[in-house]
């Protein structure tokens, strides 16, 4: 198992014309637990789930310290294009996304933390909407067969060997995301940027093809060619 540097592509990638940064303020307790009421029936999903594995120390400190701090994602763009290209995109896949999540502010939010937490921790943006597509359909309360929880379908183990114990935080949408996209991206760097085995690993199906194909194959659909404007003669 390689050790706390290989969660260094937590930071955002030279050269990647967005910066990245966070409001200055704390969510509250409340805001993050998960009311009986608000969780009744919860909705099934039935990906599997990743398997609880020994962690060294020095790589259980880095994941912990990766999924620390809940503060909302606030975008912020060095250039006018930086953020012109993240409002195209925004534009786009809030029009692919509105058949699965009709309110326009609800879309916006969900695909605003995407973004954040997907670059945040060095991944595809595309890769991780098409990972969700696949675990819960893009549904906040998706409980697997196997207790895996939320958008990305985390397993409340998580919460335990890296978090706070709580599993019901499972549920709020930004630490959901954040969690999947912390674990994809160790996974990621266990198997040295192999994306097939890091797939199965997240899974729980490591080495078949089932679930990495239906992720790339999901994954088709969130892929973004910006076409920038040319500018007026």
């Amino acid at each position: 198992m390689r050790g706390a540097s290989s969660i260094a592509p937590l930071a955002v990638a030279a050269g990647d014309s967005a910066a990245l940064s966070r409001r200055g303020c704390l969510v509250s307790l409340a805001s993050l637990a998960a009311p009986a009421a608000w969780l009744g029936a919860p909705q099934m999903a039935h990906a599997g789930g990743q398997l609880e594995e020994p962690l060294m120390d020095s790589v259980r400190t880095a994941l912990s310290s990766a999924i620390a701090n809940q503060a909302p994602p606030e975008p912020e763009f060095f250039t006018t294009e930086a953020r012109l290209h993240y409002l195209r995109w925004l534009g786009t896949q809030s029009d692919r996304l509105r058949p699965r999540k009709p309110d326009l502010e609800v879309r916006r939010d969900f695909l605003q933390t995407v973004w954040y937490e997907s670059k945040r921790a060095g991944l595809d943006v595309s890769l991780v909407l098409g990972l969700v597509q696949v675990e819960s359909g893009f549904r906040k309360f998706a409980v697997s067969s196997v207790g895996a929880r939320g958008y990305m379908q985390v397993m409340p183990f998580w919460t335990r060997v890296i978090g706070d114990g709580d599993p019901g935080k499972l549920f709020h949408m930004q630490t959901n995301l954040r969690f999947g996209c912390v674990i994809l991206r160790h996974y990621i760097d266990r198997e040295q940027g192999d994306l097939f085995m890091a797939l199965g690993r997240y899974n729980g199906s490591r080495g078949r093809s089932p679930y990495p194909d239906a992720v790339f194959g999901a994954q088709r659909k969130w892929l973004f060619a910006d076409r920038p404007q040319s500018p007026a003669a």
